[in-house]
């Protein structure tokens, strides 16, 4: 009797293994893709012919057939913005799925420890002292770290820390500094200071400019390679902590490991572009869904879904009504309701 079972399994893996290779092309081109269409809309059109002559005349010869204006449109006010929210999407829907598999919690998001908190609390701070957009970025950069390392503190116990007491520590954090974010409104010039506190604290890409790419995209690039070093780690690290010790895994290196560089790609996230909620959340579930657990594939796929998801809200903030919508806005629309679908479809699992 014919044994079939060797070529199922061959055939399993054929399939496998070519559903792979197209989901991965799909991840890959897609942002691209997008990135071209989102330099071409907006106020003011741009043939996708000319965005793309334009943005390779740089490496190749290409004769100029465009007006000058759709050059300056294009290089100095898209492609930057773009960029940003390429970035930024990515690094919160990484650190999203790092904490989500360090704390075994699907409910956890980027914002555990108060980093976005203190972030905040960081750039209201630099707003009111020197009224200056100028500096916001590296205030709410000091205080997002500055955040992370009083929630450490505050759950150490003996020496150690559990990750229970992590993320009592970081709700703690998050409250005192969400006070004192109060107080700073309160205080503030209710004409001039304030606005601009409330405005920046919704989330925006409009302050997007090279200089700040420059020193934002090599941090975010940083945090996610180290991410990406331990992702191995991270799979053990979802088990529970006695699991994880007797696979010979170092949890509190580990996790301390993780822990900084989440929060590195966190705080620099909303010092360059405010608080975006539910980016960090929603994203890692929905590459769950499509990848499986396993961080090799997950960290991809988080990366290239959260720079799609932030790419695309932020051209629909820009060019949906005349007046620019805060991006933290439309990503609560938008992510709450999928998150509650995808609780009641997986009734409260992983997959």
């Amino acid at each position: 009797m014919t044994d079939f079972a060797p070529a199922k399994r061959a055939s399993l893996h054929a399939r496998t293994a070519t559903r792979t290779s197209v989901l991965t092309a799909i991840l890959i081109i897609l942002p691209l893709l997008l990135a071209v269409l989102a330099l071409c809309l907006g106020r003011y059109i741009v043939s996708p012919g000319n965005t793309l002559s334009i943005l390779f005349s740089h490496v190749l010869p290409i004769e100029p057939n465009w007006e000058a204006v759709e050059e300056t449109v294009v290089l100095n006010i898209r492609l930057p913005r773009v960029l940003m929210a390429l970035f930024i999407g990515a690094g919160l829907a990484v650190s999203g799925a790092a904490f989500q598999g360090l704390f075994g919690n699907p409910l956890v998001s980027p914002h555990i420890l108060g980093v976005s908190s203190g972030a905040g609390f960081g750039a209201a701070l630099t707003i009111l002292i020197f009224r200056h957009m100028a500096f916001v970025p590296a205030g709410a950069l000091v205080f997002g770290i500055v955040a992370m390392v009083l929630a450490l503190w505050i759950s150490r116990r003996g020496g150690s820390s559990s990750l229970f007491m992590l993320i009592l520590a970081g709700v703690i954090t998050a409250a005192m500094f969400e006070a004192l974010l109060a107080l700073l409104k309160y205080v503030a010039d209710p004409t001039d200071t304030l606005p601009t506190i409330v405005y920046w604290l919704m989330g925006s890409l409009t302050s997007a400019s090279y200089e700040m790419l420059a020193w934002g995209v090599p941090l975010i690039g940083i945090g996610i390679a180290v991410l990406w070093a331990v992702r191995w780690r991270l799979n053990v690290m979802s088990l529970s902590e006695i699991e994880a010790r007797s696979l010979g895994t170092d949890v509190k290196k580990i996790r301390w490991v993780v822990i900084i560089a989440a929060t590195l790609v966190t705080a620099t996230t909303v010092s360059l572009a405010g608080i975006i909620g539910w980016v960090g959340l929603v994203i890692p579930h929905v590459a769950r869904m499509l990848v499986g657990s396993n961080h090799s594939a997950l960290i991809p796929a988080s990366i290239s879904m959260g720079a799609i998801y932030l790419l695309v809200i932020d051209t629909v903030a820009r060019t949906a009504t005349s007046a620019e919508i805060p991006l933290s806005i439309l990503t609560a629309l938008v992510g709450a309701p999928f998150f509650a679908y995808l609780l009641k479809r997986s009734k409260g699992g992983w997959s």
